[in-house]
């Protein structure tokens, strides 16, 4: 069991999440993995404390790519913000293309390779290629490489990579 689990709180959608989140990372290219947990229900006593229907969905529990997710469903009390985020590291223009269009369907597209997935949670859809040339020693090709990801939604490696190149 991994110390520190994420816990995503949706008004009434965990178990519909859970299955999105498996069904992405079940079918990327690149071979991620993903499965579905344990899900359980609200009893009788713990309904009426949360005011939840006695019966449904409490959480879902989930595994994306080895990483532990439990989502509840806790109410419409709270939403998603860009505070949080996750982000998907991808080797390809595949690999982009593939989790931006299955994220961002039915969300939002942002700048910069951010969206929010139809649950309003904030992912960032990020090539390593990117992240490398943003780290590496080369302070004028890192300016170039940001200025060229400045002016995307959806991140394009081959744009970055002719920054780069200067």
């Amino acid at each position: 069991m991994q110390k520190i689990t994420p816990m995503l709180w949706f008004d009434n959608q965990a178990d519909e999440a859970a299955k999105f989140y498996t069904s992405v990372f079940s079918g990327a290219p690149g071979g991620t993995s993903s499965k579905l947990g344990t899900i359980t229900h609200y009893g009788e006593a713990v309904s009426k404390a949360a005011g939840r229907p006695a019966g449904s969905v409490m959480t879902a529990s989930f595994e994306l790519n080895g990483q532990e997710f439990v989502a509840l469903n806790g109410g419409p009390a709270f939403k998603f913000t860009e505070a949080v985020s996750f982000v998907v590291t991808c080797e390809t223009q595949e690999e982009v293309d593939y989790f931006w269009n299955k994220l961002s369907e039915g969300g939002q597209e942002s700048a910069c390779g951010w969206l929010k997935d139809k649950f309003g949670l904030s992912w960032q859809v990020t090539p390593t290629m990117l992240i490398n040339a943003m780290t590496g020693p080369d302070h004028e090709r890192s300016q170039r490489v940001m200025q060229a990801m400045l002016s995307m939604k959806k991140i394009i490696i081959a744009d970055l990579e002719k920054a780069a190149g200067g």
